[in-house]
């Protein structure tokens, strides 16, 4: 992460702040950490320092309602929070990574959070997990991930982290990626005793990163990993698919990316995978566009065809806003949600290495709307700082799309766009678009920036969701 934070209110380091508590049942959805019914935004902050340690890192809950999200409902989370395991260190970037999901089966969304820069002991930067428990008041308490013995230093564990339902038997399992090592824990969870078991998952080389979602329709989720090897360029995709006894690795030889999300595009009841491949083309790496794309390989019963031809799609392909220029991170980060309600799943990609005029880096988030036919590149918009009705301005280094996610956090069948702008006044920031009929509006549109949070210094706020 390259920017440092400041924690100011003596409140955020001894506690948690929360929403009004929820007085209905609990709604058991992922990411209502309150049970209200409203889905909440997490996002990491994961540079910020808190008292003297310097990008030690936090989370930032944003509470969700029926007009959105708002910096006057928050929860912001360290690890010198009251009942948070841990204690806040320097550069243990707590944040860097978030997945949300319902542990423990009490119907408040648990929420996962890495420090993949963790120290344990005399083993430096070896990376740890936590969870952060729900309840009527939002995520109070926390338990840390059993830690791994054969990790080494600096390995990065957690760096990615995904919370679903992997074997179809009705609990939130997790894993936990970095490096050298991945790892799986199997649902349900407890407060007190943490995962039912916990094992390492071998097969798989160096990756920090990991993708969830039911690409067969059969109720359990895969765990997409992609990882670099030698010889492969590209890297490699690997998905493991429950087949009723066990875990069954399959690969898409011919897929690319580091990045990606899965949701139903052509509305067939199987997943799609879109992955983001961010990177340029260079010697080492021929493969991919410049500035970057992105592509949906489509699911079905047995998962996505390794055979089939995937949709691509960068900004050369006609339809699509902008050009393909160097750096434009076109991929860096996407996400899938029905931002229209007509049951099929958008995407989100951001690109933010794009140059807006003068302003280098600037940053812009694109939108592709999902058919029966498959991911459109008709109807595709592209939204700045500079597009009408969204705050702020395009200025070098915001990197506006630093993360994105669409989740609906207003309860009215649409999602919502949530973009992180890790760099906006060298601190971050997260702005929210609404969903509609039309596509997202920019009417009320909201930016959040550090200063509504009491969070300064380069807090690299913005830079991870959970989705």
């Amino acid at each position: 992460m390259r920017k440092r934070t400041l924690l100011l209110a003596a409140a955020l380091t001894s506690g948690l702040l929360s929403a009004t508590p929820a007085t209905a049942a609990p709604s058991g959805l992922a990411g209502d950490f309150n049970g209200d019914g409203y889905r909440d935004i997490a996002t990491g902050a994961p540079c910020t320092t808190v008292g003297s340690a310097s990008c030690a890192g936090a989370v930032v809950v944003l509470y969700g309602s029926a007009s959105g999200v708002s910096a006057t409902r928050k929860a912001v989370i360290t690890q010198n929070s009251t009942g948070v395991p841990g204690t806040a260190e320097s550069s243990d970037l707590f944040g860097a990574s978030l997945a949300a999901g319902d542990l423990d089966r009490d119907g408040y969304s648990d929420l996962v959070v890495g420090a993949p820069n963790e120290s344990v002991g005399d083993r430096d930067g070896i990376g740890s997990g936590t969870v952060l428990w729900g309840s009527t008041s939002g995520l109070t308490s926390g338990k840390g991930l059993p830690q791994p013995s054969t990790l080494s230093e600096y390995g990065g564990f957690s760096q990615g982290i995904a919370a679903a339902d992997f074997d179809g038997d009705g609990d939130t399992d997790v894993t936990l990626t970095g490096q050298s090592h991945t790892r799986l824990y199997q649902g349900p969870f407890t407060k007190t005793g943490g995962p039912l078991t916990h094992s390492r998952v071998g097969e798989l080389g160096t990756t920090s990163e990991v993708i969830a979602g039911d690409l067969t329709g059969d109720g359990a989720a895969e765990r997409v990993y992609p990882f670099a090897v030698d010889g492969d360029p590209g890297g490699e995709i690997l998905y493991f698919r429950w087949n009723g006894t066990a875990h069954k690795m399959t690969e898409l030889p011919n897929a690319d990316g580091s990045q990606g999300a899965i949701g139903d595009i052509n509305h067939d009841g199987y997943g799609d995978l879109v992955l983001g491949d961010s990177t340029d083309p260079y010697e080492l790496k021929p493969v991919g566009h410049k500035g970057g794309q992105i592509t949906v390989w489509y699911g079905g019963p047995n998962g996505p065809d390794p055979a089939q031809q995937p949709t691509v799609i960068h900004q050369d392909t006609d339809g699509v806003p902008g050009s393909g220029e160097p750096d434009d991170g076109f991929g860096t980060s996407v996400s899938t949600g029905d931002i229209n309600g007509d049951g099929y799943a958008d995407v989100a990609v951001a690109a933010p290495g794009e140059d807006i005029g003068s302003a280098h880096n600037a940053g812009s988030v694109t939108v592709l709307f999902g058919s029966a036919s498959g991911l459109k590149t008709s109807g595709v918009k592209s939204y700045t700082q500079d597009t009408a009705g969204v705050p702020g301005t395009a200025e070098t280094y915001d990197s506006f799309g630093s993360a994105v996610d669409l989740t609906d956090v207003t309860k009215d069948g649409k999602a919502d766009l949530s973009v992180g702008v890790d760099g906006e006044n060298s601190t971050g920031g997260l702005w929210f678009l609404r969903g509609s009929a039309s596509g997202l509006t920019t009417t009320g549109a909201q930016g959040i920036t550090t200063a509504a949070i009491a969070l300064k210094y380069g807090a690299n706020f913005g830079s991870a969701i959970a989705q």
